[in-house]
């Protein structure tokens, strides 16, 4: 498992669009995904020590997002191949067991991970109202552990500002992960 952080916010940066199927039987794209204040694109997976540590928090924060017009979407790019957690069957299981107030799709073929940039699970590329990038930073200082509580949201403060001002903060502490498992080419 190689351990990787994200690159610095390239700000203003386009969404990208997609088309991808979601766990609950739609088609999910940016037009549908994004909320009137902005929307969180995340990478994530079911495998990922990185995810799992964050994952409850994660759900909790994109739900308080959600109230203030930030909606969030969750991609799943990695190749199941070598990691059968992260198949669909699992995807749907995961998305359910814990009750997702997001989309979960599925990138089979990797395409919006590598126009995103994405690199690592997770990446989180925050967007205004525009679809402009705003944050591509950390949900918080957890790692492959949970940070204890009362640590200060990164990811949360950061969106809320994007969802009130349509700007991200200035300083951003990257995210930081397991690498994407690219497909043999």
């Amino acid at each position: 498992m190689v351990s990787l952080t994200t690159p610095v916010c390239d700000f203003g940066r386009p969404a990208i669009d997609f088309d991808l199927p979601g766990v609950d039987g739609g088609r999910h794209s940016l037009a549908s995904a994004r909320g009137p204040r902005g929307l969180l694109v995340m990478f994530i997976c079911n495998h990922c020590p990185y995810v799992k540590a964050v994952i409850h928090r994660l759900i909790r924060d994109t739900r308080e997002l959600k109230a203030m017009g930030m909606n969030a979407i969750a991609i799943m790019s990695n190749d199941p191949a070598d990691y059968p957690e992260d198949s669909w069957n699992h995807m749907v299981k995961i998305a359910r067991e814990l009750d997702f107030p997001f989309p979960y799709v599925l990138d089979a073929t990797q395409e919006v991970a590598r126009a995103y940039g994405a690199v690592c699970t997770p990446d989180f590329f925050g967007f205004n109202d525009r679809m402009e990038l705003q944050y591509r930073g950390r949900l918080d200082e957890s790692r492959k552990e949970t940070a204890p509580e009362g640590v200060r949201r990164d990811l949360f403060e950061a969106m809320k500002q994007v969802a009130l001002t349509g700007k991200g903060p200035a300083e951003q502490i990257p995210s930081m992960g397991c690498s994407i498992k690219w497909k043999s080419e």
